[in-house]
């Protein structure tokens, strides 16, 4: 019922809309979406904040050059994000932290109780940065947010972990 001929996608980018929105748009069957976090604030109070798509690919590996390349146009004074490969179905695949023009790969779970392990950790830190935030120290509570954040990152779908750690052997 929404599927555009390819004749309205041509036309809609004549209308304006910005290169990314028509990249992202033209590309839903393409399984593996490049993403990042979503900082609007009112979406994060409310709960309702999604994934920004970057892109979309057609397989990890494409997906995991994407992630690198988008790295580098990052400048390296900005602080480190969090780069997530989602399947089709929004399962986390793949995740690491932008790095001095790469992307540091976290290393995915590798069981149920290695991610129970990851959790309370991410949310032991988490605490913990609530704490410094209370004290004034704001600098070691984003740290200590971003480390939680990368904890999270290892939480790879059950569907992907052993694909997912393939991958990353095959990468190094």
């Amino acid at each position: 019922m929404f599927d555009l001929p390819s004749q309205a996608q041509i036309s809609t980018r004549q209308a304006g809309f910005p290169p990314s929105f028509l990249a992202v748009s033209a590309d839903q069957d393409l399984p593996f979406a490049l993403t990042t976090a979503c900082h609007v604030p009112a979406a994060l109070m409310s709960g309702q904040a999604h994934p920004k798509v970057l892109e979309r690919f057609a397989t990890l590996a494409d997906a995991m050059q994407g992630a690198i390349v988008h790295a580098e146009d990052i400048y390296p004074e900005e602080a480190s994000r969090i780069l997530a490969i989602l399947d089709r179905e929004g399962r986390l695949v793949l995740a690491g932290a932008t790095n001095a023009g790469g992307v540091a790969w976290c290393h995915p779970v590798s069981n149920a109780a290695e991610a129970r392990a990851v959790v309370s950790e991410a949310s032991q830190t988490r605490a913990q940065a609530m704490r410094m935030a209370g004290r004034k120290e704001y600098d070691l509570a984003r740290r200590l947010r971003h480390h939680a954040d990368l904890l999270d990152a290892r939480l790879v779908d059950p569907l992907w972990r052993v694909f997912a750690s393939r991958a990353l052997q095959i990468a190094a």
